[in-house]
């Protein structure tokens, strides 16, 4: 019975965020109550939910002080020579602009955290995809399926649960799966080149303005950054123009021109903005040092993270903006997706407080465990990792490798199949997991990429499997499982 409506409540939440009937908010509030009602276990709700609440406390704390001390090393100019080395690569070509958020989100998953890494991606590439009418649910989507393979790095979380799970060596789980990681990094790169084409198809190309073999001899040439951000689909003889995958035809647009709007940043391209206010470059290089300090630290553990980002945000808020207004100023401007994210973290940890407490997601995993066949047995480090898929998507990383893994370990290991195998097997599904609706961090990149959840997740749990299965076919190709 639990088993049952554990799979139903979980079918019945993606459905209708899915079809967009119910906010996420709304869905991960109302939707577990209601069941847990079902189940017989009303009267214990306050308690399931307190309980998720408690364990989901920290995360929130964490995520509430990330995005204050991310958004203010944005506002203060200390990613814009990324952003800037970004803007030259992509130029105006969609497949460009589709990869290169691949391979921003890449690089900057190596500090191990989802939050970051989506608050830096969305920041650099949102201006651009708005500017050149690109699909926003496709930066998401290579942003989160990029980052789910990342998320596989030892520091990141789900290979040192494993470990400690299964009482092995991290770096013996890690360092012979990272030719079958670098496959699925590399099909991710090559998704995002496929869909970058669908995009070039769908608005064509965007032809800028004064390219060197059409420009003046003796004038000199504008930022392609610069360039980039005030060109957009017009009529020929105008800013710029679209040619191939478009309509046929151009239509003027006046915020494209310099003559008509003085400034070409809109809304929302303030992060990109070379003139705005808050940028700090005489303290470039200690918010530099600062940030490399910070993600240092929470590598090495010195402190909980939650407590690193408290602190790092109190003090890059004291050294550059000294003056309480100028502080409050900055807190406020990052405030929505404080509040947005937090209230996200805290509606999950209702569904996550009903699963657990109500026995619904052991029965789950139990049930998943018991139907494998037993002729399936030498073939654990299979089953695990195709397993892995489903169960780290409707389960917290820590309910699966800490409560689902062992079992299965123990399974295999009646058949003679080593815990090391298994371990390698259950990183696989991460570049799925990254995109559940019990990741925080997914709400982060949602919310600050304007991109309703249902809509992500329609998009991005068929490309987020595939790549799973590339990681598990390489794996078992190279023997690696």
């Amino acid at each position: 019975m639990l088993t049952f409506l554990g799979f139903a409540m979980i079918a019945t939440f993606l459905v209708l965020i899915m079809m967009k009937k119910m906010s996420p908010i709304a869905a991960l509030v109302l939707i577990p109550a209601l069941f847990c009602v079902f189940a017989g276990k009303g009267a214990h709700l306050g308690d399931y939910v307190i309980d998720g609440v408690g364990k989901l406390a920290p995360t929130a704390a964490m995520l509430m002080f990330a995005i204050v001390y991310f958004g203010v090393m944005i506002d203060v100019g200390l990613f814009d020579p990324i952003v800037r080395g970004i803007l030259r690569f992509c130029k105006a070509d969609p497949v460009r602009v589709v990869v290169g958020t691949a391979v921003l989100a890449a690089i900057v998953s190596l500090d191990g955290d989802g939050s970051t890494t989506f608050m830096i991606t969305v920041s650099a590439m949102y201006p651009l995809y708005k500017r050149l009418g690109l699909s926003l649910v496709v930066m998401t989507g290579v942003a989160a399926t990029a980052n789910g393979v990342m998320n596989t790095l030892p520091w990141g979380g789900p290979t040192a649960r494993a470990a400690t799970a299964l009482k092995v060596d991290a770096s013996d789980i890690f360092v012979p799966m990272i030719p079958a990681l670098a496959v699925g990094l590399l099909f991710v790169f090559g998704l995002a080149y496929v869909l970058g084409l669908k995009e070039r198809r769908r608005i064509g190309t965007l032809v800028m303005p004064g390219d060197d073999a059409e420009r003046p001899a003796g004038e000199a040439a504008e930022p392609a950054e610069e360039r980039l951000l005030i060109a957009t689909a017009t009529a020929p003889g105008s800013v710029g123009s679209r040619t191939g995958g478009g309509s046929g035809s151009g239509t003027s647009d006046p915020a494209a021109d310099p003559a008509s709007d003085p400034s070409p940043y809109e809304e929302g391209f303030q992060g990109l903005d070379p003139r705005r206010a808050t940028l700090r470059p005489r303290l470039y290089w200690f918010n530099a040092g600062l940030t490399v300090a910070l993600l240092a630290a929470m590598i090495m553990e010195l402190l909980p993270i939650p407590v690193l980002f408290l602190l790092g945000a109190a003090l890059a808020l004291t050294v550059n903006f000294p003056h309480m207004p100028d502080q409050k100023a900055r807190i406020g401007a990052h405030a929505d997706n404080v509040l947005n994210v937090a209230g996200m973290v805290f509606a999950a940890a209702v569904f996550t407080g009903v699963l657990s407490g109500t026995g619904m997601v052991k029965h789950m995993a139990d049930w998943l465990v018991g139907v494998v066949p037993e002729g399936m047995g030498p073939h654990m480090a299979l089953v695990t990792g195709l397993l892995s898929l489903p169960l780290t998507y409707f389960m917290s990383n820590d309910g699966f490798y800490f409560g689902v893994l062992p079992v299965l370990a123990e399974a295999g290991a009646a058949h003679g199949v080593s815990p090391l195998e298994i371990a390698r097997a259950a990183l696989v599904g991460q570049a799925l997991h990254m995109s559940s609706p019990l990741v925080p961090a997914v709400y982060v990149l949602v919310g600050m990429a304007k991109v309703e959840f249902g809509d992500h997740t329609r998009f991005t749990v068929k490309w987020a499997a595939l790549t799973s299965l590339v990681v598990l076919g390489a794996g078992m190709l190279f023997g690696i499982i």
